[in-house]
């Protein structure tokens, strides 16, 4: 799956590029290719130590050291894999290192890879110990480089495995009660299963950083689930229960983390408003939105968004509106009815859509930071947005149709750069620090 970093096209591309950010990036890219080229570790480097606090839920708002905490920030799903194999390690740098130049304050990735290549759990119970130095050089770099994580713990669909890989072991172990998929969700050996392996992570010490990641403040939350469906119980009951066993679980061991569930954000049947799902379908799904993160062991609730998959409209336009209409709807049941934080974590539009240009993804991107931005000013539950998804040149072996490299076009680059300075000044101008500050000083 992994290839060999293109160092010298990547180096050149990124000096060629506007400002000193970028040569600095690869000239540090370079550093430490050479340095795991040779057999380097990261452990026996100087491990810069921050005193980084945790963040906090106060309300229907983020904390951080007594003031709100907005987030622009983006989803890299490939870090832990990519960091398995030396040659992988700097490009996971240059991504936290561009994140933060660009003042990114979280990035989500996976925190799982399930029985597959670079397995971080090869059976129930078993793990890997190059890949779980992998996951550990991730947490470190993001320290490094003042960016949080969002940690994510199981895949609903099958790719790096998830809850299809844990039926399978069940089954081949003659232990599950069901060949569904679904039986992820609600049979007792598979739930011990993902019991442990939540222990195992969540107790994991760095061993970069000599830190648990259960006490480590630059890990922001933990997510349950990416995209959880359980359409077999399309009342909602037994998602509804899980979530509500898995997030009190997680809690018993770690009361420092925040925890979400990782929701497309779909509204169920009994639903008022149901009606804003693309269509009637996603009221089947055996999710809702508003009722599945109404749990006292869910901290703050996320959702996603992807108006060209969901809808049939072809027109932009419509795309947008649809766009309008799912961030405010979601924005305003942290408001209204849930008293929590919400999050828009995973957003983006296809490259492959009809007539496609990136002037089109960024008219998103703007509508969305618009109403994050709106939500901020009036101390709101929209707490943010994660766009997906980054990479770094030479890694188009990993690139999907939303996937981007932010710095190869200026206006997508001045785009999140200036959202991340708007939500930083919403807390007053000296919250601009540092990269932050001389980035939103820099005329666009």
């Amino acid at each position: 799956m992994s290839v060999k970093p293109k160092i010298y096209s990547y180096i050149r591309t990124m000096a060629a590029t506007n400002g000193l950010f970028y040569p600095i990036v690869g000239f540090a890219t370079l550093i430490v290719f050479i340095y795991m080229s040779f057999g380097g570790d990261m452990k026996a480097s100087v491990f810069n130590e921050v005193n980084y606090s945790f963040v906090e839920r106060v309300g229907n708002q983020f904390m951080l050291d007594g003031n709100p905490f907005y987030i622009n920030g983006w989803n890299s799903y490939w870090l832990m894999d990519h960091a398995v194999d030396g040659f992988g390690r700097p490009r996971v740098k240059a991504m936290f290192q561009a994140g933060s130049k660009m003042g990114l304050t979280v990035c989500r990735a996976w925190a799982f890879n399930d029985g597959t290549y670079h397995a971080l759990q090869v059976s129930p119970g078993q793990f890997d110990e190059q890949t779980f130095q992998a996951l550990d050089y991730v947490i470190a770099e993001a320290r490094q480089n003042g960016v949080r994580l969002i940690l994510s713990l199981v895949n609903n669909l099958q790719a790096y495995g998830g809850k299809t890989q844990y039926v399978k072991w069940a089954w081949k172990e003659g232990i599950g009660i069901s060949s569904s998929n679904d039986s992820f969700f609600f049979d007792p050996s598979i739930q011990t299963y993902f019991k442990n392996y939540i222990k195992a992570v969540l107790t994991r010490k760095n061993t970069v950083t000599g830190i648990e990641y259960r006490d480590d403040p630059i890990i922001f939350a933990w997510e349950l689930i990416n995209e959880p469906r359980c359409m077999s119980d399309p009342t909602g009951d037994t998602l509804h229960d899980w979530i509500k066993e898995m997030s009190t679980f997680v809690k018993e061991i770690d009361e420092k983390h925040l925890v979400t569930v990782g929701f497309e954000g779909f509204y169920g049947p009994k639903n008022a408003k149901s009606s804003l799902n693309p269509s009637e379908w996603e009221a089947t799904l055996g999710t809702d939105f508003m009722r599945d993160n109404d749990i006292p062991t869910i901290d703050f609730a996320s959702f996603h968004m992807y108006p060209d998959q969901w809808l049939t409209v072809d027109d932009l336009e419509g795309k947008l509106e649809f766009a309008r209409k799912w961030v405010q709807s979601h924005f305003e049941d942290g408001d209204k009815q849930l008293g929590k934080p919400v999050m828009l974590t995973e957003f983006g539009l296809s490259s492959q859509n009809k007539d496609f240009d990136p002037s089109h993804r960024e008219k998103l991107i703007k509508v969305v930071y618009d109403i994050v931005y709106k939500s901020a000013k009036r101390n709101r539950s929209g707490a943010g947005s994660l766009i997906w998804q980054f990479f770094v040149k030479g890694m188009e072996d990993f690139h999907d149709d939303f996937g981007m490299v932010p710095w190869e076009r200026k206006s997508t680059f001045d785009l999140i750069t200036g959202q991340s300075c708007r939500l930083a000044s919403v807390r007053g101008r000296s919250n601009l620090k540092g990269n932050l500050k001389n980035s939103c000083q820099r005329p666009r």
